[in-house]
């Protein structure tokens, strides 16, 4: 393992900002610097990524983090709890008086919630916090089938081939299994819809799911890459490298750094927006890196990992650190004045995301894992 990583794995990267946004009810969504501003409240999206992250570090962070980090897991997977409603669906907002905001459905947040409870399923070390998160899944599955949206298919996706896993001892044998198969028998559906939005959009030169690159782009690609090594399917490594290639093609600056998709206009066929820049795109990319360096064993992606890593540490178009790594805090975005001090739940969740992509490609043993599979797994 380098120095750096070690670095990461004794503690360099803390969780005191993470802990700060977190009260009784959930994590809080927005901040003033590194304050929480209560007057905006929560989101289920924010509470599902916390549940993510904090699942992630629990299996990188040293003994005596992790407590802490399961206790900050307990207060996210609570929530969404509280946010499901007798249908199945999750409420994304709240106000801090605990009261849903009025809001149309997002399948978005129906996937992403998905992904994170099925981790929660896979990860957690006892029967309880698995039946929790299992009786949602069970929930959710018909809220999950309406899922129109590609980003909400892709997080249903890897979601889906996640619970069709072997379970491990830790199981509670094939009953449990047996509850899931509903939500688990709708892989298929999701990974062929991407892939029919993937022939729809794609032509010679531009080599996508849409006409145009807007946000959390990285995650298509990678949903279709998890699948694939569920499944071996063919078509679905090929979209996925595919989409990977051209993604990390436009948001590569020619000088040779990470440059997320501007949100300020997005990318098309003709021009690419440059601001601003944001946390999640970064993350985004880094997951769907390390799901094709683990793959195919090519350092280029492991190197699109490292870059991901290093536009929060100043390898960025303004040459501005946008993270403190003890508190575990991460500016909103990058603009070209630098940048936003604001530190939010979505952008330190991403930093922290990112942190653990990078400390798991790092990791000596999951190299010599991904020569082991790269060997095994590319036709």
């Amino acid at each position: 393992m380098s120095a750096e990583a070690k670095a990461v794995r004794q503690g360099r990267v803390g969780f005191r900002h993470l802990t700060r946004l977190t009260d009784d009810t959930g994590l809080l969504e927005h901040c003033l610097g590194p304050i929480p501003r209560r007057r905006e409240g929560y989101t289920t999206d924010d509470n599902a990524r916390a549940l993510w992250a904090c699942l992630d570090w629990m299996e990188l962070a040293p003994p005596e983090e992790c407590e802490r980090l399961r206790k900050l897991a307990d207060t996210y997977l609570s929530f969404l709890l509280w946010a499901q409603s007798e249908d199945g669906r999750f409420h994304n907002n709240f106000f801090y008086d605990r009261s849903p905001e009025p809001e149309q459905p997002s399948d978005d947040c129906t996937g992403r919630t998905l992904w994170a409870l099925a981790l929660a399923r896979r990860r957690s070390s006892d029967r309880g916090r698995r039946f929790a998160a299992e009786t949602m899944l069970r929930r959710s599955a018909e809220s999950a089938a309406a899922i129109a949206s590609p980003r909400g298919w892709a997080y249903a996706l890897a979601a889906c081939r996640l619970l069709q896993e072997p379970a491990d001892e830790r199981a509670d044998g094939g009953a449990a299994a047996a509850e899931l198969s509903a939500l688990a028998a709708l892989a298929d559906r999701f990974e062929r819809r991407l892939a029919e939005a993937y022939r729809a959009s794609s032509d010679r030169s531009w080599r996508w799911f849409e006409p145009m690159l807007t946000y959390g782009n990285g995650l298509l690609p990678w949903a279709l890459l998890r699948s694939y090594a569920a499944t071996g399917r063919r078509e679905a490594l090929e979209i996925g490298l595919d989409a990977l290639r051209f993604l990390i093609e436009r948001m590569t600056a020619p000088q040779g750094w990470i440059r997320p998709i501007g949100n300020r206009g997005w990318c098309t066929r003709e021009s690419c927006s440059l601001w601003d820049q944001q946390p999640l795109e970064a993350m985004k990319l880094a997951l769907a890196a390390e799901q094709a360096y683990r793959i195919t064993g090519e350092e280029a992606y492991r190197d699109v990992v490292r870059a991901c890593r290093d536009w929060f540490y100043g390898s960025n178009d303004v040459g501005a650190v946008l993270v403190d790594p003890e508190e575990g805090a991460c500016c909103d975005g990058l603009g070209p004045d630098g940048p936003n001090v604001n530190c939010g739940a979505e952008s330190t969740l991403s930093y922290l995301l990112t942190e653990a992509v990078y400390a798991r490609v790092c990791d000596e043993q999951s190299e010599a894992d991904v020569g082991r599979r790269a060997v095994e797994a590319v036709p």
